[in-house]
């Protein structure tokens, strides 16, 4: 077993340093910080939890709280909780995963039992009301995966969703289409409040507008029956439509089915942009233009905005992640009109 004086002196420095980068209890240098760690990596150091809990009157221990509810895409929020637990572990720390829906009750269970050091956040709602709980606790660090409406005294991190909304309905509008319909989450998640999907509809409609233009939105349940009977009512109303944004990935395929089977050939009469994980953008029957979700990032830079406030080093801050667009199969010019 590989013992602290060995990590001291493989990164070159003192056993009270060492110790020092994995409690906390002194600044050490970015540098030295970082030789550190790269020390512990490389030979496979693993500190006794239970010794460092004594020393450090912490747990080594932070809590991501990530709802799984029914009416979300839940293998994105697992690629974001494995890029947590697998960034903290770098920086000495374990995960704590809290699945329920329990709200406000979930935080002060953490925040009163000292289960962990900090929590991460997810499926943040707009009003969310595990918010107030956590602004001003600096006894209690936390960092939000999502933008809620007032991001004051919060520290958050997020693709720029907005901007994803926006650059899809500019893709499109420069191809020619003029009549965009948005397939979005299901209802559920509009009725909640939940950023990321307001947020892409609230980027999308007004670059629409500036555009001059006109979107339908309809949520979807996801699955071919809900989404036959949305395209049904998509097209009823405004038969024109010839470009689709999707924002729910269980609604892809059977969009893309649907079409062919109504003889609407992708990309020639109708064009499909999506906001979805790239394994999802790039496994579909046809190719998809599509903004990926950067799920890895956002955990990553997570973990790293909280391992900061828990050395003293970080204060709140909103980091938001550009938004890339690909284009593949999905998206070309609009017809030309009959």
């Amino acid at each position: 077993m590989v013992t602290l004086a060995e990590v001291a002196q493989h990164a070159g420095v003192s056993a009270s340093t060492v110790s020092y980068v994995l409690s906390g209890k002194r600044s050490i240098s970015a540098t030295t910080r970082q030789r550190v760690e790269q020390s512990i990596r490389e030979l496979g150091y693993h500190p006794n939890a239970g010794a460092r809990a004594l020393a450090s009157s912490r747990s080594n221990i932070i809590a991501l709280m990530i709802p799984l509810r029914t009416d979300m895409y839940v293998p994105v929020m697992m690629e974001i909780a494995i890029a947590v637990a697998t960034t903290a572990r770098t920086h000495g720390y374990d995960v704590l995963l809290l699945t329920g829906e329990e709200g406000p009750d979930a935080v002060r269970r953490v925040t009163g039992s000292g289960l962990a050091d900090a929590m991460i956040l997810m499926d943040v709602e707009l009003e969310d009301e595990r918010l107030p709980l956590l602004r001003g606790t600096s006894d209690q660090p936390s960092v939000l995966i999502g933008l809620p409406a007032d991001t004051t005294g919060l520290t958050c991190v997020d693709l720029d969703f907005a901007a994803t909304g926006a650059l899809c309905v500019e893709h499109l509008a420069s191809l020619g289409h003029r009549d965009i319909a948005v397939i979005g989450e299901a209802a559920a998640v509009y009725e909640r409040h939940t950023g990321f999907a307001e947020r892409t509809l609230d980027g999308l409609r007004a670059r629409a507008r500036e555009l001059g233009l006109r979107v339908l939105h309809r949520p979807c349940e996801g699955g071919y029956d809900a989404m036959a009977a949305t395209l049904a009512r998509i097209f009823d109303e405004r038969p024109a439509t010839t470009g689709f944004v999707v924002q729910n990935e269980a609604a892809v395929e059977p969009l893309l089915a649907l079409l062919r089977q109504q003889g609407r050939a992708v990309p020639e009469d109708v064009s499909v942009v999506a906001v979805c994980p790239e394994q999802v953008a790039v496994q579909a029957s046809v190719r998809l233009t599509s903004v990926a979700i950067p799920a890895q990032e956002m955990g990553r830079r997570a973990v790293e905005h909280l391992v900061a406030k828990l050395d003293g080093r970080g204060g709140d801050r909103v980091v938001l992640l550009p938004p890339e667009l690909t284009i593949r199969a999905s998206t070309g010019p609009a017809p030309a009109a009959s």
